[in-house]
């Protein structure tokens, strides 16, 4: 089967000639997919699935990179943003809906004494560390997570850096999940010198050997703050985060993504001893008190409460990630899904044991063809996704592998890839400390 993406391609070059990139996100560019194949743009979407602007309809496990907890076009959060549009959008003071979504985020997330809001996952972070610097009067950060925050502090460490002034480079550190010597050298090395540990509680990896309490103390034992980027385990993992789900604390902890459904808003949040930083530092925006977002925010954390939605979430993830694991093992397709049934993300090795790109692309490929959409990167559920889904999901899985046994001989999958390889978005530039 051969998608018709005639309608994609053509706003594609139409885009290439006035938008740097393609588009705004360069994990949503063409070139992130296999180019000539995927879709390139969406016309609409609804529950789990998207129409192009050709008119195929996909069974989406990307869910626009994270956001879509509840389903496209919700409504709940739908009527939520409509009454709210008929009062007015932004205005010149504060409007009461900010202070109404404040208490519920509050009374939900743990530890949160206070709560700031802003418009995406990167400020929120860079806030975040803005304030641990001004707190402690220190400037260098330990960091390991999975990128995402690309304001200048982070942006130093990665491939796209232009434009970034060398010194950031010396202020953060890097070190790898699970290896808390490595944290502990950065330590040893920068004494009294580290403002923060900023990091997810999670990636794919699960803690291991008491990881996250040895963090929390050795950022208590050096008066140094914990900053956790919840910007994808917040709402996904627990209605209460990655601070309930692990049982950690965070001195300042950040949200975005899947906190409104789509909508463009994120937060940070703590005890009142770290956010009253806030009164004094300049962060701060003219967008940040829009009331829409707001609005539709407080729908999806009252639908997540009354429906239990996370939980639903977590049994159709097991489904698939079971389900897929179980049809890779049979047909001898070495494609896993690893990680969380919340937050999974696909491995493929050939023959040699050594991962190949290459597979990961034909299967996703395939999969495209068929009408299920995924990602070189991370596949999401949502609440909308049923078990209807996940079975067809499964069963197009099993086909395309069987098609891929029937066409690949030693290891030739890039020989079955009919439009470009998927780029990489970034590489690190800085190595993670290992223990001297």
């Amino acid at each position: 089967m051969t998608l018709k993406i005639t309608n994609s391609n053509s706003l594609k070059e139409r885009a290439r000639r006035i938008i740097p990139h393609q588009t705004g996100t360069f994990s949503r560019s063409a070139e992130n997919f296999v180019e000539g194949v995927y879709p390139v743009y969406i016309e609409s979407a609804n529950g789990s699935r998207f129409i192009d602007v050709d008119g195929n309809e996909y069974l989406d496990y990307l869910c626009a990179l994270g956001p879509i907890t509840l389903g496209y076009n919700y409504p709940a959060v739908n009527a939520a943003i409509i009454e709210q549009l008929k009062k007015g959008i932004l205005f010149s003071l504060p409007h009461r809906v900010e202070v109404e979504l404040a208490e519920l985020f509050c009374q939900t997330i743990p530890h949160a004494e206070m709560v700031k809001f802003e418009k995406s996952g990167s400020n929120a972070v860079t806030a975040a560390v803005r304030g641990a610097r001004a707190f402690t009067k220190r400037d260098k950060i330990a960091y390991c997570g999975s990128g995402g925050v690309w304001h200048d502090w982070q942006a130093a460490m990665v491939s796209r850096d232009g434009g970034v002034p060398k010194f950031n480079r010396d202020l953060i550190k890097i070190f790898d999940y699970n290896d808390f010597e490595g944290l502990e050298q950065i330590f040893e090395d920068n004494k009294n010198e580290i403002a923060a540990i900023v990091m997810e509680p999670t990636i794919y990896e699960p803690p291991k050997n008491n990881f996250l309490k040895k963090i929390r103390k050795i950022a208590d034992d050096n008066n140094s703050l914990l900053i956790l980027d919840e910007i994808i385990t917040g709402f996904r993992l627990d209605l209460q985060g990655g601070q309930k789900y692990f049982d950690i604390k965070g001195d300042i902890t950040c949200f975005g993504k899947g906190l409104g459904n789509g909508l463009p808003i994120s937060a940070l949040s703590g005890p009142s001893e770290f956010m009253r930083v806030f009164d004094e530092l300049w962060v701060s925006s003219t967008n940040n008190s829009e009331a829409l977002s707001m609005a539709g925010t407080i729908a999806v954390i009252n639908e997540m409460k009354e429906k239990n939605t996370i939980e639903h979430c977590w049994k159709q993830g097991k489904n698939l990630f079971d389900g897929w694991n179980k049809i890779s093992e049979e047909n001898e397709i070495d494609s896993k899904m690893v990680g969380y049934p919340v937050r999974m993300h696909m491995e493929c090795f050939n023959k040699n044991k050594s991962h190949s790109p290459e597979l990961k692309a034909l299967v996703l490929q395939e999969l495209v063809k068929n009408g299920i959409f995924m990602s070189p990167g991370w596949c999401s559920i949502s609440y909308s996704h049923s078990s209807k889904d996940i079975e067809y999901t499964l069963e197009i899985f099993e086909k395309v592998c069987k098609e891929i046994n029937q066409k690949v001989n030693n290891d030739n999958y890039e020989d079955l890839i009919e439009g470009k390889m998927p780029k990489t978005v970034w590489t690190m530039n800085i190595s993670p400390t290992k223990k001297k």
